[in-house]
C-alpha cells in the first residue's frame, strides 16, 4: 500500500488544500488540528486545543500563529485566513511543499527566500513547538510570529470584549498571556534569547470558518493578539517557538525537549503505519492517570459503546495490551449494579454493556482466560444479572429470552435525533442487540464452565436457547434471506440495513452456514460499498445518498444510506467462518480500498462515515476510532485466515485478478459453421 502523497502543484489550490485537515495530539486530552495550509476552516481548529482541568471539556487557547519574513524592508505574511469571504493576507501563494512525517512541515518560498515550517506536540504535555529554518536567502532577514489567542471552549466561539486581558507579561525568553481567570498562563518563548517581543495588543475581527458556514453553524471568531516576537534569521538557522502551560528554563531546554520528542515520532510511510499512528492517537491518559478512549476528532469526547466496539483494533492490533486493560479498568470502576455509568449505561445505549464482552474476547487471547475471568468474570456476570433483573420497563429482558428497547429516547446506536425526533426509533427488539446479548451469555457461560463456576453455569445454561429460538422465529425472514431489523407487538421491519451483520460476524451466532451465507448475500447485494456498509439499502425510500454539508442533511443521511467502517469487521469475520482463507482476497481488497483516504480528508486518518453513492464522499468527524480501529480489527483477521506464506499485497492482487472483465466468447450460429 503507497504511502503519503501530496500534488506540490495543487497546494496553492484552496480547493485542494483546505479539504485536507492533519491532527497531532498529546495523548491526554489535547491536539493540535488545522488543514495543511494552516488555514483554520473549523471552530474546533487551533494549534493548541486543550483541556484546562479533569473534565472532558476541551478549550481553543492558541488558534494559530501568523508568520512573517521581513527583507529589505519588504513585509511578506506567510498566513492564511479567510475574512467574510475574502481570504486575506493569502500565504498559501508561497507554499512549495507539505510533508506529513516524521511531522506535519510546511515550505515557504519568497523570491529568494525558502523557509521551512514543522509543527510538533509534545506528548503528556500540554506544550506545542514549531521550528522555523531558514533554508535559503541571499540577504538580511528578520522573522516576525504573532500569535492569535481564542481561549474559549471549542465548541464555542470568541468575541470581542472589554474583560480580556490584552496584556503580555515577561519572562525569560518571551511573554506569558492569560485572557481570563480560571484559564491557564500560556508561555511562549523563543530559543533565540536576542529574540524581541513587541506588546501590541489588539483584536482581529470576523475570522470566518467555511466548514461551520456549511454545516449551518455561527462562524465569525474575534481573535486577540498581545503583540508579536521579531528575530533575525541566518541562513541554515534553526529558530523553536514554544507554547506551553509550562515556563521552559533556557532556550537549551527548547531545543532539547524538540529534538528529543522529534526522535520519538514514528514514520508514516504506508496504509498500515498510518492506521496504527492514528489509534494511538485515539487512547488517552488524564492528568489524574484515568485511561480514556476519545471517539474521535476534533469534536467528540469519550463514548462507551465507541470504546468497547473500536478498543480491539485500536489496541491489540498492535500489541498495546496495557492499553486496553487500563481503558477497561477505568470503565468497570465506575460501574454500579451491572451498568456502565454516564453514555455507558443501559439506560442511555441500550447496547453498550454487551458490546463489553466483545473486547474480552478479543482480550482473552492476550492475557488468557484465566486471568480475564479474574479480573473481569464478576463484571461480566454482574451485567447479565442486570439485563435479566431490567433496568426499567423499557430495558428489560422479557421471558422470551429477547432484549427489549423502547423508550421515548433512542437508544440504540442509530439514535440520530432530528427536528426533535428520532429518525431511526427501532423500538421493540432491535436485530444487533439480541445477537450481541445471546453472545454475551454464550461466552460468559463457556468461560465459567471452563473456570469452576459450577454455580453461574447451571443457572445460565439454559438462557441462550431460549434467545435463539424466540431469535429465529421472529427476525429470519426465511422467503427474503436476510434478517429483520427489529421486531416489536406490532411490526417486524424488513428494512435491509448494517444491524444485522453483527448478528453473522459475533463469535457466537445464531445462524447457521447457510442463513449467514444468504444474509451476507443480501449485505453485499444492497449494503456493501467500497468505504464500509450502507445503513439502509439503496431500494428504500428513506435511502438518503449523497448529501450537502449541513448538519441537518447529514444527520437525515447518517443512518438512512450513509456508509460506515465499522461493521465491515463483522461482514469480513462472518466472510472467514463461512468460506475459510477463500475469502482472504476479498477481505484485503475491502481492506485496500482506503487507501487513498489517508490523504483526502484528515490526513494520515479515515472518516467517521461516508455517502452512500459514489464518490462516497468522507463526513462525520474527520479522524474516528471505530473507523481506524475497524480497519485495523480487519487487518489482524486478513493476516490470520490469508494461506500461509501469503501477504495481504498478495491477496489483493488475486482479488484484482479474479474480477477482471474477462474476453467475451463470440457467439457463432449453426448456420455460420461451414
Amino acid at each position: 500500500m503507497s504511502g503519503l502523497k501530496f500534488d506540490k502543484r495543487e497546494l496553492a489550490n484552496l480547493e485542494y488544500s483546505l479539504d485536507r485537515e492533519m491532527l497531532a495530539t498529546d495523548r491526554r486530552g489535547g491536539y493540535m488540528s488545522t488543514t495543511i495550509v494552516g488555514c483554520n476552516t473549523r471552530k474546533y481548529h487551533g494549534l493548541m486545543v486543550a483541556p484546562i482541568d479533569q473534565s472532558e471539556r476541551t478549550y481553543v487557547l492558541l488558534s494559530s500563529l501568523d508568520e512573517t519574513i521581513v527583507q529589505h524592508d519588504q513585509s511578506f505574511n506567510l498566513a492564511l485566513h479567510r475574512y467574510q469571504g475574502v481570504y486575506e493576507p493569502r500565504g498559501h501563494k508561497y507554499i512549495t511543499d507539505f510533508e506529513y512525517t516524521p511531522t506535519p512541515t510546511i515550505t515557504y518560498r519568497v523570491g529568494g527566500v525558502v523557509l521551512r515550517k514543522e509543527l510538533l506536540w509534545v506528548h503528556r504535555r500540554t506544550q506545542l513547538l514549531i521550528r522555523y529554518t531558514l533554508v535559503d536567502a541571499h540577504s538580511d532577514t528578520t522573522l516576525r510570529l504573532r500569535p492569535l489567542l481564542a481561549y474559549r471552549d471549542k465548541h464555542a466561539l470568541s468575541k470581542a470584549n472589554m474583560e480580556a486581558d490584552g496584556r503580555a507579561y515577561p519572562i525569560p525568553y518571551g511573554v506569558k498571556c492569560r485572557l481570563y481567570e480560571g484559564f491557564p498562563w500560556l508561555h511562549m518563548q523563543l530559543n533565540k534569547e536576542d529574540a524581541e517581543f513587541v506588546a501590541a495588543p489588539d483584536w482581529f475581527y470576523n475570522f470566518e470558518y467555511r466548514k461551520e458556514l456549511a454545516r449551518g453553524y455561527e462562524a465569525y471568531e474575534d481573535l486577540l493578539t498581545t503583540g508579536y516576537f521579531e528575530c533575525s534569521i541566518k541562513k541554515g538557522e534553526s529558530v523553536i517557538f514554544s507554547a506551553s502551560t509550562d515556563m521552559l528554563a533556557s532556550p537549551e531546554t527548547i531545543s532539547a525537549v524538540y529534538e528529543v520528542e522529534l526522535a520519538r515520532r514514528t514514520h508514516k510511510i504506508d496504509f498500515m503505519s498510518c492506521l496504527q499512528h492514528s489509534a494511538r492517537q485515539f487512547v488517552i491518559r488524564r492528568p489524574n492517570g484515568r485511561a480514556e478512549m476519545i471517539a474521535g476528532y476534533p469534536w467528540f469526547g469519550s463514548f462507551t459503546r465507541d470504546t468497547f466496539i473500536a478498543l480491539p483494533g485500536v489496541t491489540l492490533a498492535q500489541g498495546n495490551v496495557q492499553d486496553c486493560v487500563d481503558v477497561l479498568d477505568a470503565l468497570v470502576g465506575d460501574m454500579q449494579n451491572g451498568d456502565f455509568a454516564g453514555n455507558g449505561s443501559a439506560q442511555q445505549a441500550v447496547d453498550a454493556p454487551l458490546w463489553f464482552f466483545f473486547t474480552l474476547q478479543q482480550l482473552e487471547a492476550h492475557i488468557g482466560q484465566k486471568e480475564l475471568w479474574a479480573k473481569y468474570g464478576a463484571a461480566m456476570k454482574s451485567i447479565l444479572e442486570a439485563y435479566r433483573r431490567g433496568f426499567s420497563e423499557s430495558v428489560c429482558l422479557h421471558d422470551n429470552g429477547l432484549v427489549w428497547a423502547s423508550a421515548e429516547a433512542p437508544l440504540t446506536w442509530m439514535g440520530t435525533i432530528v427536528d426533535g425526533q428520532p429518525l431511526t426509533p427501532r423500538r421493540g427488539y432491535p436485530v444487533e442487540l439480541q445477537a450481541l446479548w445471546y453472545n454475551a451469555v454464550e461466552y460468559t457461560v463457556a468461560v465459567a464452565k471452563k473456570q469452576g463456576d459450577k454455580e453461574f453455569a447451571k443457572a445460565w445454561k439454559d438462557e441462550a436457547a431460549k434467545t435463539k429460538a424466540s431469535f429465529l422465529s421472529k427476525f429470519w425472514l426465511e422467503e427474503e434471506g436476510y434478517l429483520a431489523d427489529y421486531v416489536n407487538y406490532d411490526e417486524v421491519n424488513k428494512f435491509i440495513r448494517a444491524n444485522m451483520v453483527v448478528a453473522c460476524g459475533l463469535d457466537y451466532t445464531m445462524l447457521d452456514d447457510e442463513k449467514r451465507v444468504r444474509a451476507l448475500h443480501t449485505v453485499r447485494e444492497h449494503l456493501l460499498t467500497p468505504r464500509g456498509i450502507r445503513t439502509l439499502s439503496p431500494r428504500n425510500i428513506l435511502y438518503k445518498s449523497n448529501y450537502n454539508e449541513d448538519q441537518r442533511s447529514q444527520d437525515l443521511a447518517s443512518r438512512n444510506g450513509s456508509a460506515w467502517v465499522w461493521p465491515l469487521m463483522f461482514y469480513v469475520k462472518a466472510g472467514f467462518a463461512v468460506a475459510g482463507d477463500k475469502f482472504a482476497a476479498e477481505a484485503a481488497k475491502l481492506l485496500e480500498a482506503f487507501d487513498e483516504e489517508l490523504q483526502t480528508k484528515c490526513v494520515g486518518s479515515i472518516s467517521e462515515r461516508f455517502e452512500g453513492d459514489p464518490p462516497h464522499n468522507p463526513r462525520g468527524s474527520v479522524s474516528h476510532a471505530t473507523s481506524v480501529g475497524g480497519l485495523l480489527y480487519i487487518a489482524t483477521l486478513v493476516d490470520k485466515f490469508a494461506p500461509k506464506k501469503t501477504t495481504r499485497k498478495a491477496c489483493v492482487k488475486k482479488a484484482a485478478a479474479a474480477t477482471e472483465e474477462k474476453p467475451k466468447r463470440k457467439c457463432v450460429r449453426k448456420s455460420d459453421k461451414k
